[in-house]
């Protein structure tokens, strides 16, 4: 793996992050996270809808470059098939900057995006404890239930969705750097 892969890897969920908050205190005239969701941030027709749907897109292309590194790094073929589906999230992270609230597609994108990256973690996660790596997969398996319940809960809980959004989000980017701080310490 190349070291700007690394940096890529560290530097993409902070452009997303970024551009999320960046975009929401813009917008902090109205939007309101137990009240809204994230993508309202984005939507068609919204002034600087830019600011969020661009920091998504260039989130996706960094951990994507990222992942590809990673991808060499893996034996296991189930922590392989996991980066790759994790992959396929990244890129539906991507078409929801492409295709903002507002297009037909962006509802599919959006779920497509939670659902893959989750399960591709979780996936990679199970290869890492069929490969030994027992500490890692047990992390992935519990951060993806904690993750998904408290998005539930969150969902129920607040009229906007973005509460449990931003809790899928985070549980993919807590799970994203635990593997990139692992990844970077056997390299070294």
């Amino acid at each position: 793996m190349r070291k700007s892969q690394l940096y890529s890897g560290f530097l993409g969920p902070l452009v997303a992050f970024v551009g999320i908050w960046t975009a929401a205190y813009i917008n902090r005239s109205w939007w309101r996270i137990t009240e809204n969701a994230i993508s309202d941030l984005g939507r068609v027709g919204l002034p600087n809808n830019w600011v969020l749907n661009i920091s998504l897109i260039t989130t996706a292309v960094l951990i994507i470059y990222y992942a590809i590194g990673l991808f060499a790094l893996l034996r296991n073929g189930v922590e392989k098939a996991g980066v790759v589906i994790f992959v396929l999230g990244l890129v539906f992270l991507a078409l929801i900057g492409l295709f903002p609230e507002g297009t037909s597609p962006h509802y599919y994108v959006s779920w497509a995006f939670f659902i893959t990256a989750g399960f591709g973690f979780l996936i990679a996660g199970v290869g890492a404890l069929s490969s030994g790596k027992r500490a890692f997969g047990w992390f992935s398996a519990v951060l993806f239930v904690t993750g998904w319940v408290l998005a539930i809960w969150a969902k129920g809980h607040f009229r906007g969705v973005a509460v449990a959004e931003l809790i899928g989000a985070v549980t993919i980017t807590i799970w994203h750097y635990t593997l990139l701080l692992r990844v970077a310490k056997n390299i070294q």
